[in-house]
């Protein structure tokens, strides 16, 4: 259906109108589109930030252990039952 066609038709107002709407929904569908892939880059940042974390801490954790041992401290046993059961999220 051409342009003209539509005018004739619907009138002008009523065609520009929809010409306008098209247009609108474009520019919305574009910037929805970067949106949303920002926001799964965020996503992706912060879950590995957060494994980083978990690794750090058990990795704390450990070094912790190991200096109580060579020191002959008592080994803090609430923290390493506190840690105990979570998933080590190093990849080695």
């Amino acid at each position: 259906m051409s342009f003209w066609t539509l005018v004739a038709e619907l009138g002008l107002p009523i065609a520009a109108t929809i010409g306008l709407g098209a247009f609108i929904m474009v520019i919305i569908k574009y910037i929805l589109g970067s949106v949303v892939s920002s926001i799964n880059f965020i996503e992706s940042v912060i879950t590995q930030l957060d494994n980083r974390v978990k690794t750090m801490n058990n990795d704390i954790l450990k070094i912790d252990q190991e200096v109580s041992e060579q020191l002959g401290l008592p080994v803090d046993t609430d923290r390493v039952a506190r840690a105990d059961g979570k998933k080590d999220a190093r990849k080695d």
